[in-house]
């Protein structure tokens, strides 16, 4: 279940009750007359089934209420009434397959941006794969991939092309665009300092095997981006977060970005251009995946709605 909030300008307020009062996936019904103070107006709470929030919320835009008001929406660990599990078995489909666009659209442009906290993740995450590759330390790659966030700006993309909004694909795009060459130029910094004092050794690179699959690019490369990129929108889309640590532990793109920085200091140039086509088939593999996965979504989505049961009086 879902929390709904939503402030309201008095002349609307009817109507708002009335479409959630109509939509058989509501309960808990609130109205607070006159309580808003900015902006005023009225404010309606309510208890809503996941899988009836995306249909409830298009109506109450469709009162010009995030303009007007406003919505926010939270999620309930534990709704303990007859009331809310009737409203969750007469909602169409389940909750856990249920997508909230708003919602959705909401956090891809929130972890999209390019960010200084973004910025610092992405150089520590490029510098722990660095140093893994120098190492020989496959343990340490794994560690670069999880602190990794460069999947945000990629579902950005991908719920950007899908839904039309060239605004979360710019963003996605410069923050992936941006982030990236900063990360490599600062981790080419480090690496040349340490490779010169010699805490950083990149002459045996060559005899590194434990890392080897880093650089090397082919059709499985582009296999697992395909599924990791499927896997992290299905975990984004169904609020099941936890699948995302395997979704960026399974793919080398932060990986492949280091491996990239030290070849280039160890002037292995082939590695170094295997390494950058292994970031590359990446990064449009996970995109490719998760957009498909979002459009297929999408009209399942639709397909459920045209089959919801009729409204209560």
């Amino acid at each position: 279940m879902l929390h709904l909030r939503a402030v309201c300008p008095p002349d609307r307020t009817g109507e708002a009750i009335r479409i959630l009062r109509a939509h058989t996936g509501t309960a808990h019904l609130v109205v607070h007359h006159g309580v808003a103070v900015a902006p005023e107006g009225d404010l309606i709470e309510a208890d809503i089934a996941r899988e009836a929030a995306d249909e409830i919320i298009e109506s109450l835009c469709g009162l010009d209420l995030d303009h007007t008001g406003g919505i926010t929406l939270e999620a309930l660990d534990t709704a303990v009434s007859d009331a809310a599990d009737k409203a969750e078995e007469a909602a169409p489909g389940e909750g856990a397959d249920a997508v909230v666009w708003q919602e959705l659209v909401g956090r891809s442009g929130e972890e999209s941006r390019l960010t200084w906290t973004f910025q610092a993740f992405l150089t520590i995450a490029c510098l722990l794969a660095a140093v893994g590759v120098i190492t020989n330390s496959a343990v340490t790659i794994v560690g670069a991939m999880v602190v990794g966030p460069e999947f945000g700006p990629l579902a950005a993309i991908a719920v950007g092309v899908v839904l039309r909004r060239g605004d979360l694909v710019k963003q996605g795009a410069v923050a992936l665009l941006g982030g990236f060459p900063i990360a490599m130029v600062i981790t080419l910094g480090v690496v040349l300092v340490g490779n010169a004092t010699g805490v950083l050794e990149v002459s045996k690179l060559a005899e590194n095997h434990e890392v080897d699959f880093v650089y090397q690019v082919g059709i499985a490369s582009l296999i697992v981006a395909l599924l990791a990129g499927a896997a992290g929108m299905l975990s984004m889309t169904s609020a099941k977060s936890a699948a995302l640590v395997g979704v960026f532990i399974s793919v080398t793109t932060v990986p492949a970005a280091g491996y990239a920085v030290v070849a280039a200091v160890a002037g292995q140039w082939e590695r170094c251009l295997y390494s950058a086509g292994q970031l590359l088939v990446n990064l449009i593999g996970i995109v490719a995946a998760a957009a498909i996965v979002l459009t297929l979504r999408r009209r399942g989505q639709r397909s459920r709605v045209t089959e919801r049961p009729l409204s209560r009086g």
